[in-house]
C-alpha cells in the first residue's frame, strides 16, 4: 500500500531519488526497519488476543514416541499451540503495507508463507482434533513437494535470463555449478528440507523462534546485498535485480518471531506448531534460491541442519545396529535426557546459531 502510494507521487519520488539505495527507488532500507517494527509490534498486540483464543481451542498435547520425553513435558501438555498464526498474519500484514506488490520475489514470499502455514495449520488441526497425530507423512510431503514445486518452476523461468541465475555457488571456493532444468527439483529440495528442518527444531521453548531470528537476520542482509548492484558486484555475489524486495519479507518476519518470541520464551505461553515453522523455514529456502546461495544458507541455518541430520543419523543407526546413537533426537532432547536445563540448552544454541549467521555474512570476503 506504501509503495502504491509512493510511486503515485512520482515527480516528487524523482527529486528525492538521489537519496534512495539499492534497485528501489522508494527507500528500500527505511521500509526494511518499518516492515521489522510493525511486524513485531503486531505479534505483540495479536499475541494476548491470540493466545486467549487459542486456549479455547487449540492446546498442545504432549504424546510422542517416547515415554520419558513426555514425563519431562508433561508441565507443557495443554498448552496452546498453533501461534504461528499470528506469525504469518504479522508478515503479511507488515508486506502489504511495506513491499512492493508488483515485485515477483515478493509475492513468491506471501505465497510461500501462506501456503506452508495453512499446511502447517491443517496439520495442527488434525493433530489436535483426532487421536491421529496429524497428517501422514506421506500427505505432508506431497503437499510441500506441491507448493515448491510452484515456486520453483516460477523462479526456473525468472532466473532463467539471468547471469548466474541457475548456478549453484559454494562459498570460499567460489566454485560453480550450473543446474539449468535440474533447478527445479533442487528448489523442492532446498524448500521442502528447510521447511522440515526448522519444524524439527521445534522442541523446546525459544529454540525455533530465537534460531531463526539469526538465521532470517542474515538472510534478509543477504537478500538487501543481492539487490543492490554496487555491493552484490563488490561481494562478488550475483547481482539479482527486484531480490531488495525479498528482504522487506525476511525483515517483517524477524520482527513477526521477535514478537513471538516475547511470548514463546522459557516457560512458553505459546508454541508456534506446524502453522509457524513449516512456513518459516521455507522462506528461508526461498531466499537461499532467489539469491542463488543455498550454501550459505547451510551456515546461516546451521542448528536446523544439524538437528535434522541428527534425526536421520540416530534412525540410520538404529536400522543398522540396534542401537541409539544418541539418547533422544532431535539434539536437543539429547541434552535434555542428559540432565541439562532446558534453558541453558536453548540459550547455547542460539549463540551457535548467531556465531553460524557472522560466518555466514563474512565468508562472502572470504576466498580461497
Amino acid at each position: 500500500m506504501v509503495i502504491w502510494l509512493l510511486k503515485t507521487f512520482s515527480p516528487l519520488l524523482e527529486q528525492l531519488e538521489v537519496l534512495s539505495t539499492g534497485d528501489s527507488r522508494v527507500f528500500l532500507t527505511a521500509r526494511i526497519v518499518l516492515a521489522s517494527i510493525s511486524s513485531f509490534l503486531i505479534a505483540i498486540l495479536l499475541g494476548p488476543l491470540a493466545i486467549r483464543w487459542l486456549e479455547k481451542r487449540f492446546r498442545e498435547r504432549v504424546d510422542s514416541a517416547s515415554d520419558r520425553l513426555n514425563e519431562i513435558h508433561a508441565s507443557k501438555n495443554a498448552t496452546p499451540t498453533m501461534g504461528g498464526i499470528f506469525i504469518v498474519s504479522s508478515i503479511l500484514i507488515s508486506a502489504f503495507l511495506w513491499a512492493d506488490l508488483s515485485n515477483r520475489y515478493v509475492q513468491l514470499g506471501i505465497l510461500t508463507a501462506a501456503g506452508f502455514a495453512l499446511l502447517g495449520a491443517y496439520d495442527d488441526w488434525v493433530k489436535l482434533s483426532t487421536t491421529q497425530n496429524g497428517l501422514k507423512p506421506r500427505q505432508k510431503l506431497i503437499t510441500q513437494i506441491f507448493f515448491s514445486a510452484i515456486v520453483g518452476t516460477i523462479l526456473y523461468f525468472n532466473h532463467s535470463s539471468l547471469a548466474s541465475g541457475l548456478d549453484l555457488i559454494m562459498p570460499v571456493t567460489r566454485l560453480v555449478f550450473y543446474l539449468g532444468i535440474f533447478f527445479i527439483p533442487w528448489s523442492i529440495l532446498v524448500m521442502v528440507g528447510s521447511s522440515n528442518a526448522v519444524n524439527l527444531t521445534d522442541g523446546l521453548d525459544g529454540l525455533a523462534s530465537g534460531c531463526m531470528v539469526f538465521a532470517g537476520s542474515s538472510f534478509a542482509g543477504l537478500t538487501y546485498l543481492a539487490g543492490h548492484k554496487v555491493m552484490a558486484e563488490y561481494l562478488q555475489m550475483p547481482y539479482i535485480p527486484g531480490a531488495g524486495e525479498l528482504s522487506i519479507i525476511l525483515g517483517a518476519a524477524v520482527g513477526a518471531v521477535l514478537g513471538f518470541l516475547w511470548f514463546n520464551c522459557y516457560p512458553a505461553q505459546v508454541f508456534m506448531g506446524d502453522t509457524g515453522s513449516l512456513p518459516l523455514g521455507a522462506l528461508l529456502g526461498l531466499a537461499a534460491l532467489v539469491i542463488r546461495q543455498e550454501a550459505l544458507l547451510v551456515i546461516a541455518g546451521g542448528i536446523f541442519v544439524v538437528e535434522t541430520l541428527s534425526v536421520i543419523l540416530q534412525v540410520s543407526w538404529f536400522r543398522r545396529t540396534g542401537n541409539r546413537l544418541l539418547a533422544c533426537s532431535p539434539l536437543h532432547n539429547h541434552f535434555l535426557f542428559k540432565g541439562q536445563h532446558e534453558m541453558k540448552i536453548v540459550v547455547r544454541f542460539w549463540i551457535c546459531s548467531a556465531l553460524l549467521a557472522i560466518i555466514a555474512i563474512a565468508s562472502l570476503k572470504i576466498t580461497t
